[in-house]
C-alpha cells in the first residue's frame, strides 16, 4: 500500500490539503507506469514529500546536483531501478522508495507563468518525482518523450490539463 509522508513548510498554504493532492498524484503516477502494482501490494511503500522553499532546494540542489541554483522538483529515489521489479516479492513491512522535495517559491512563479492554479502545478511535479522515484528520467528526448506522455495522462486522470499542451520540453 502507497503512503505518502508529507512535511509542508509554512509557505504553502494551509487552505489546500496537501497531503490528499499529493496522494492522489502519487497514486495517478504509479497507475501510469510499469510499477502499478506495487501500490496496492501487502507492504507499506513511503514516499516522503518535503513541500519546502527556495533557499533549501538550492542548497539541496548545489549539494548533490551540483547546481546552485534553485529548481522546481528534487527527487532522491531510495531504491534502485533495477531493484525496483523485485520488490513486489517483499515481505518487509515497510519499503521506503524515495523522497521528493518541491521549491515554494520556484513552483508558485511558474504557475503564475502557465496561468494555472498553484495546486495543479503541485501535482504535476509530485507526479513528475514520483516517475523519477520510479526509474523515469528524461536526460535523453526519447526517455523524455515517454515520461512526458506518462505525466500528461496521470494528470489527465486527475482532471488537470496537458501542461505541455502549447511548449515542449
Amino acid at each position: 500500500m502507497l503512503q505518502i509522508e508529507l512535511n509542508t513548510g509554512p509557505e504553502w498554504s494551509d487552505e489546500i490539503n496537501w497531503l490528499k493532492r499529493s496522494e492522489e498524484a502519487a497514486k495517478a503516477a504509479f497507475s501510469v507506469s510499469s510499477f502499478g502494482d506495487l501500490a496496492e501490494q501487502n507492504f507499506a511503500l513511503e514516499i516522503s514529500i518535503k513541500l519546502s522553499n527556495n533557499d533549501e532546494v538550492q542548497e539541496l540542489n548545489a549539494a548533490y546536483s551540483g547546481k546552485d541554483k534553485p529548481t522546481n522538483v528534487l527527487s532522491f529515489p531510495l531504491v534502485q531501478q533495477d531493484l525496483l521489479e523485485s520488490l513486489s516479492n517483499s515481505d518487509d513491512g515497510e519499503v521506503l522508495l524515495g523522497d521528493i522535495i518541491l521549491a515554494h517559491g520556484i513552483c508558485s512563479q511558474e504557475a503564475k507563468e502557465k496561468s494555472i492554479a498553484m495546486e495543479d502545478h503541485a501535482s504535476h511535479l509530485t507526479v513528475h518525482g514520483v516517475l523519477h522515484l520510479l526509474g523515469y528520467d528524461h536526460q535523453v528526448e526519447a526517455d523524455a518523450l515517454i515520461m512526458e506522455a506518462m505525466e500528461v495522462k496521470a494528470l489527465e486522470n486527475l482532471g488537470i490539463a496537458n501542461p505541455y499542451a502549447e511548449q515542449h520540453i
